[in-house]
C-alpha cells in the first residue's frame, strides 16, 4: 500500500516535471512537494523517472489481471454500472462521513465542501480500454438522473481545480481506484425523497488506457444507537433464550474487529464477570451477499474473533464461550432490501 501511494506521488510529480520541462527545456523548476523542494524539476523526472517504473511494475500487473469483482461486492441499486467494468473496490458502511465537492475549487481551496453523514456505500470499477471517460462519466449521470439526482456539480480536471480537488476527495485506495490528477471528470447530485436526502458522487479517471471510477453515495441519517448494555442483555437471554447484537463491527470481508467495537464487548464482558455461571453460544450471522459457504465460514470466523477478544482483553474464561456461523441462514429482515440486509448483519448471545 504504501509503495501505491508513493507511486501515485511520484507520477504526479513527473507529469509536472513533462509539462514544464516541455514548455521551458532551459529553466530549472521547484517541486511543489517538500521532499523536493531543492530538486530543479528536470533533474526530478531523470531520477524519479526509473522509479516510477519499478513500482509501476510492481503494482499495476495486480490490479489489471483482476476479471472479476471483488468478494462481496455488488451494484449500487438503480444505478448499476458501465457495461464490461468489473468492480475492483467495496466499502459499504451503516454510519461513516464522505466529502462531497458541491462547486468547483477557488483559488486552489474547496468552495462548497460539504461533510455528509449517514449510510455510506463507496464501490470502485474498471473497464477495460475503449470508452472514454466522459462516455463513462455520462452513462452514470444518466443513471443517476433517472433515479431522481439533481446536479450540483459536473466538471472535468481544469473546470473542477485540478489536482487539489481530487486530493481532496475520498476515494478508495490504489489499487482499488486509481486517479490521475490531470485526467478526470465528477459528478456530485442530490436528490429528497420523503424527507430524506441521498447524495452520490462519481468521479471518473484513466490509468494505462483503462478507465476508472468511483461512486459514492451517502444516505444522510443519525448514527443509530445499537448499544446494548450487560443488563439489556441479561433480560434478552432470560426472557427468549438470544440477544442481537448490532455494535460489534468489523473490516468488510474480514473477521477483523473494529476499535469501535469496544463498547459492546466492555458490556459482554460485564455480563458475564457478573454472572460467573453463565455460558453463552457467540453466534454470527450475515446478509445473503456471497455464497452460502463463503457467509457461513465468514460468520464463523467473526464469532471465533469476538470470543478470542474477550478471553484476551476482557480475561473471560475460554470454556464459557461457545462459536458458531450460520451466515444468512437465520435471516431477521428481507435480504431484497437494504434495510432486512442491514438487519440480518449481526452477532447473537445464546444461552445454551
Amino acid at each position: 500500500m504504501a509503495s501505491a501511494i508513493l507511486l501515485v506521488r511520484l507520477g504526479t510529480i513527473c507529469r509536472m516535471a513533462d509539462i514544464a520541462v516541455s514548455l521551458y527545456p532551459t529553466r530549472a523548476f521547484i517541486l511543489p512537494y517538500p521532499e523536493f523542494m531543492l530538486m530543479p524539476m528536470l533533474t526530478a523526472r531523470r531520477l524519479l523517472g526509473p522509479l516510477v517504473a519499478t513500482l509501476w511494475l510492481s503494482i499495476v500487473p495486480q490490479a489489471q489481471a483482476q476479471t472479476r469483482d471483488v468478494i462481496g461486492a455488488r451494484d449500487y441499486p438503480g444505478i448499476g454500472r458501465f457495461g464490461g467494468s468489473v468492480i475492483t473496490g467495496y466499502q459499504a458502511k451503516d454510519f461513516d462521513a464522505a466529502q462531497v465537492q458541491a462547486a468547483p475549487f477557488k483559488d486552489g481551496q474547496p468552495a462548497d465542501a460539504r461533510r455528509l453523514e449517514g449510510r455510506v456505500t463507496r464501490i470502485a470499477y474498471r473497464t477495460k480500454a475503449g470508452p472514454s471517460i466522459l462516455e463513462v462519466s455520462r452513462n452514470f449521470e444518466s443513471q443517476l438522473a433517472k433515479a431522481g439526482f439533481e446536479t450540483l456539480l459536473a466538471c472535468d480536471t481544469d473546470a473542477c481545480g485540478a489536482i487539489p480537488f481530487t486530493e481532496a476527495i475520498d476515494a478508495l485506495p490504489v489499487p482499488q481506484m486509481w486517479v490521475d490528477g490531470f485526467n478526470y471528470h465528477y459528478f456530485a447530485g442530490r436528490k429528497g425523497d420523503g424527507g430524506r436526502e441521498t447524495y452520490a458522487s462519481v468521479l471518473v479517471s484513466q490509468n494505462n488506457q483503462d478507465i476508472t471510477a468511483q461512486l459514492t453515495v451517502v444516505e444522510l441519517g443519525a448514527v443509530s444507537n445499537k448499544m446494548v448494555d450487560a443488563a439489556a442483555m441479561a433480560k434478552g437471554l432470560g426472557d427468549s433464550g438470544h440477544i442481537a447484537l448490532y455494535g460489534i463491527y468489523f473490516d468488510t470481508d474480514k473477521a477483523v474487529i473494529r476499535p469501535e467495537s469496544r463498547p459492546t464487548l466492555e458490556q459482554i464482558a460485564k455480563l458475564l464477570n457478573g454472572q460467573p455461571q453463565l455460558n453463552v453460544f457467540i453466534v454470527g450471522h450475515t446478509d445473503n451477499q456471497g455464497t452460502h459457504e463463503y457467509n457461513l465460514d465468514l460468520s464463523k470466523r467473526r464469532a471465533e474473533a469476538i470470543a478470542a477478544e474477550l478471553v484476551r482483553t476482557y480475561h473471560v474464561t475460554q470454556p464459557r464461550l461457545r462459536t458458531a456461523g450460520l451466515g444468512f441462514l437465520a435471516p431477521v429482515g428481507s435480504n431484497a432490501t437494504e434495510a432486512g440486509r442491514a438487519l440480518n448483519r449481526r452477532v447473537e448471545l445464546v444461552q445454551p
